[in-house]
């Protein structure tokens, strides 16, 4: 009946006033989702709230190359010159650090032997000559080359992609989980780009006797176990890179906020080029040593997986043991610290 009226009873307003000022204090506590970031006054009228609110008028426009950047948001120049930053940041920096990589995977799969980052140098150098410091340059930096592509490049088109999907606000609202979801997205192929090329570094650096160069590894590969030798170390391998970039990301903006909040003296906006240049190589240093610690174990079985021949991830997780999947930590934190503070 569209004229009766229906009285709520008393205890029943109390309870919901009651339900309200809960959950209302629970989404502003100090401990709510650090993936998700709140307008506290959103839902109040724009012009009595000030510049907290999100103004249900605002369109958010990218700038196009007239405005002072050389191209468009999106556009395919845009996605172009992404992925080629990607290709000279992971190519040139992992190409940089080869001999560390060297001596990280050698003590991965004979830590009796080369025991520490010094005595790695030590044995290596006095056995094979500073030329063997060297070994696996051009798988290195063809696969990573490959590797930086798809990172970078798809990590802005997937970004640009999940944001449309979701919208405008809760893009924003939810930007962190948003940076999470396309760096797994983007490295998960750029791993397919980077496995064959991982798999003939590995053994060029830990098999002795194995071929030396890349044009001698390529083939024996293929020849001996077929394209599928290329790929046995994958599972692995996005096993260690997934986490290892979803980490890179997400701490790399939260160190950054850090840096800017409680060390830095002064607003960022005010800092020089050169200022900020220390911040983001601080930060991205920081980064790097969680993303080594979170993706150390799968990088030791990956390394033992491409020497080891016939043997599949289970079995080598089984005969490293916990402790065994720690060994080469430290180098691998100073090379990935150091890799990503440059990148």
């Amino acid at each position: 009946n569209p004229t009766r009226t229906i009285a709520t009873p008393a205890r029943h307003i109390r309870q919901a006033i009651m339900s309200t000022d809960l959950l209302s204090a629970f989404k502003k506590n100090v401990f709510s989702n650090p993936f998700h970031a709140k307008c506290e006054n959103a839902r109040a009228p724009v012009e009595t709230v000030g510049p907290l609110a999100v103004n249900p008028t605002r369109t958010i426009a990218a700038a196009a190359a007239s405005e002072g950047y050389s191209c468009e948001f999106g556009s395919g120049k845009y996605y172009a010159l992404c992925a080629f930053g990607g290709l000279l940041s992971c190519g040139l920096t992992h190409t940089a650090v080869v001999p560390l990589d060297l001596v990280k995977c050698r003590i991965q799969v004979d830590a009796a032997k080369y025991g520490n980052i010094v005595q790695g140098f030590r044995v290596t150098l006095a056995e094979e000559g500073v030329r063997a410091l060297g070994k696996g340059w051009a798988p290195t930096l063809i696969g990573y080359s490959m590797q930086g592509i798809g990172k970078f490049g798809f990590y802005e088109l997937f970004k640009i992609l999940y944001s449309e999907m979701i919208g405008e606000e809760n893009t924003f609202l939810w930007r962190t989980s948003l940076y999470l979801a396309a760096s797994a997205s983007a490295e998960f192929f750029a791993d397919i780009a980077l496995c064959p090329m991982e798999a003939i570094k590995v053994r060029i650096q830990t098999q002795p006797g194995w071929s030396t160069t890349l044009r001698e590894g390529f083939p024996r590969i293929l020849k001996e176990e077929g394209v599928s030798g290329f790929y046995k170390g994958l599972v692995p391998l996005w096993c260690r890179q997934i986490p290892y970039t979803m980490m890179k990301f997400a701490c790399f903006e939260r160190t950054v906020e850090a840096l800017y909040k409680f060390v830095v003296p002064k607003p960022r906006a005010e800092c020089s080029k050169s200022e900020q240049l220390i911040v983001t190589f601080t930060a991205g240093y920081i980064a790097g040593v969680f993303c080594a610690i979170v993706s150390h174990p799968a990088d030791t079985i990956v390394s033992k997986l491409n020497q080891a021949k016939g043997s599949n991830f289970m079995d080598i997780a089984r005969d490293l043991g916990f402790a065994g999947m720690w060994k080469g930590l430290v180098p691998r934190i100073v090379m990935i610290g150091t890799l990503t503070a440059l990148q």
